[in-house]
């Protein structure tokens, strides 16, 4: 039988990715996905992305969503006892299986594999390893789209919030940052890829600086009588 997985869905690329591959595994079911949703902005946690745009993704990967809130300012030991309950919920459902978009930093898998260890659910990594060189152009290539919702700018220039994840995006990044943006020097929103059944229409909107960060809004586009709604 497959193993039942549900993914950790950030709304970016890796995720998204991580969902492609999967679906390609045999071994494999995904039945779901969860995100953490900042309560008070009721947006994806970094991403800052909206509820809506978050279940129109969603919709179009054809998965439940499992949104689990956290406060704002979000401590430690409030996020752990959030993933906590959600982990016991997942073992009640026999989940056996959670997977995760991480790429290289040894760290956060290390973490993710400690709070699942004894959980009887197994920690999954299908992009592991691979070169971000690599997979940030098979990205491309394979047709995901996305746009760079949050910027570090202490690590790129604010000016790339906004911006198409594409070929020429990565042609322009400085040579320090990571070409998936694993060290955190930005964070996207999918909206186009071989995971959904089709693209979601959305807007560039209002560019902010908060928390020094940078924000890129984007707005769900109203077609005129093709609403997609989430």
């Amino acid at each position: 039988m497959k193993k039942k997985v549900l993914l950790s869905w950030s709304s970016g690329k890796d995720s998204a990715w991580a969902l492609h591959i999967l679906r390609q595994q045999n071994q494999f079911d995904v039945v779901g996905l969860f995100t953490t949703v900042n309560q008070r902005h009721d947006r994806v946690a970094m991403h800052a992305v909206r509820r809506e745009l978050l279940m129109l993704q969603a919709k179009h990967a054809g998965l439940p969503l499992e949104i689990i809130g956290i406060p704002d300012p979000c401590s430690n030991a409030d996020y752990e006892e959030r993933m906590a309950a959600f982990v016991t919920r997942c073992q009640q459902r026999e989940i056996d299986c959670f997977a995760f978009g991480d790429l290289f930093l040894t760290d956060i898998r290390e973490y993710r594999e400690q709070k699942l260890a004894g959980s009887g659910i197994e920690p999954l990594f299908p992009l592991w390893g691979i070169s971000t060189t690599t997979l940030s152009q098979a990205m491309i290539e394979g047709g995901l789209r996305a746009y760079l919702t949050c910027v570090d700018p202490r690590q790129l220039p604010a000016p790339f919030a906004g911006r198409a994840f594409d070929q020429t995006l990565l042609d322009q990044l400085p040579a320090a940052v990571d070409p998936c943006g694993e060290n955190g020097e930005f964070h996207s929103f999918v909206f186009a890829g071989p995971m959904f059944d089709r693209a979601i229409d959305v807007t560039p909107g209002e560019v902010v600086t908060r928390g020094g960060f940078v924000f890129a809004d984007l707005l769900p586009t109203v077609v005129k009588g093709n609403a997609d709604v989430a």
